[in-house]
């Protein structure tokens, strides 16, 4: 087993594939790594195989049993892993050894501690990243990521990471990451927009804005507007610039309605699938407008795309699902987990977009296969009234921390 599948099984929450026999219920474990602190880890002991991870987690192991699954739910299961059309994944068959040397490049990964985010940033250091901004809420798991690298890619890599902490529901603060970032580097040649509030009940954040839209979306167009200066500068210098936002093939579960004219539109509880399906389409409207309005227009070195990391077992669909359905939420977090990708295989579409895609505008799936996606995630109009919406809501609920200081909202693109 390589390194980096090594530190997957320690990082990933994921289980050992398990190929069930027709007819037989098969007995599993399910491991879940906890991050603790540090105080806690004194004391703690691993004799189990993985003794070499790092003392900031901790493991816990819980029995369950995997009946078997019916072939529509294999079928389901196997087009989610694996993407879209099999007649296209010939040409399209891509690894993270293929990944190109990235020295001298700087990179902002949000959510690049744990689960694919973590997975984007172990591979982007391997293969020399100069330096990473990691952006997150968890200094505990954090740490214990860093230490996961120090161990695995040596102490020289982890160096290169530096973690703010960031809540992308707090549009002022993330503005304030962002200048931070600013100050502390001259160039940006990687944004992953990966971090994101997964499948769980409606909520309103502290600006009367729904949670998942607040994160998924316009925390993140907060943040990748107040870097557009940097980026373009980047651009001008000759280098390409990748942002790649984490969307999902859950953006076909968007209410059929959805036409984004309202904040009273957006708060609508439209159930917990309803809700992170819309923030989801936004992700991908957000990348086609970007790509319109920017790389079409004079910027072809600014490549903005969403991408889709496939069904991965991550802390949402291993904990986090219980939320919304505390019952119904073991199908996913405990059947279907034989199924799942661990961070490694769910980072590869993310990786692929921000190191190697030539062109912008599209929905790449696993492995690197550009999907059209819906009718609606590619609608212009869509796009235009989205970030029409952004503009009025932001503007609305910063002031003036934000828009009457510098935030460039009234010129979201390049001109």
């Amino acid at each position: 087993m390589s390194s980096s599948r090594t530190v997957a099984r320690r990082i990933s929450l994921n289980t050992p594939r398990i190929t069930p026999r027709l007819g037989v219920v098969r007995p599993f474990s399910t491991t879940v790594l906890r991050p603790v602190h540090q105080s806690q880890t004194q004391t703690q002991t691993n004799t189990n195989t993985h003794q070499a991870q790092t003392n900031a987690y901790q493991r816990t192991t819980t029995r369950g049993y995997a009946s078997i699954p019916n072939m529509q739910t294999i079928k389901n299961s196997i087009a989610e892993n694996f993407g879209g059309p099999v007649s296209k994944l010939g040409s399209h068959q891509w690894t993270l050894e293929q990944c190109p040397d990235l020295s001298g490049k700087v990179a902002v990964v949000t959510g690049g501690s744990e689960g694919i985010g973590f997975g984007v940033t172990y591979t982007l250091l391997k293969n020399n990243t100069s330096k990473i901004f990691i952006l997150s809420k968890d200094v505990d798991v954090v740490k214990g990521a860093k230490e996961v690298i120090a161990k695995e890619l040596g102490q020289d890599k982890a160096d290169r990471t530096v973690w703010w902490e960031c809540d992308l529901a707090d549009w002022k603060h993330t503005k304030d990451v962002a200048e931070k970032i600013k100050k502390d580097t001259d160039r940006l040649d990687i944004l992953c927009n990966n971090a994101g509030r997964g499948i769980m009940t409606a909520q309103l954040t502290d600006a009367g804005v729904d949670r998942h839209m607040a994160v998924n979306h316009f925390g993140h167009v907060v943040l990748t507007s107040h870097l557009l200066p940097l980026i373009k500068k980047t651009a001008e210098a000759g280098h390409t610039v990748r942002i790649a936002c984490q969307a999902s093939n859950a953006h076909q579960g968007a209410p059929k309605g959805t036409k984004f004219e309202s904040v009273e539109e957006i708060n609508k509880d439209e159930g917990p699938n309803g809700q992170y399906g819309r923030s989801k389409l936004a992700n991908i409207l957000y990348a086609r407008y970007m790509d319109r309005n920017v790389t079409q227009r004079g910027h072809g070195k600014v490549l903005f795309n969403a991408t889709h990391p496939g069904f991965v077992s991550t802390r949402q669909s291993k904990e986090a699902i219980h939320e919304p359905y505390p019952l119904g939420g073991y199908a996913v977090s405990v059947l279907m987990e034989p199924f799942k990708k661990d961070q490694f295989e769910g980072c590869v579409p993310m990786v692929y977009a921000v190191t190697v895609a030539d062109k912008g505008g599209q929905y790449i799936c696993p492995p690197a296969v550009p999907e059209e996606g819906t009718e609606m995630s590619q609608s212009i109009e869509l796009q235009d009234n989205l970030m029409k919406l952004t503009r009025k809501v932001v503007s609305e609920k910063t002031k003036p921390d934000s828009v009457d200081k510098g935030c460039p909202f009234d010129d979201l693109v390049f001109h």
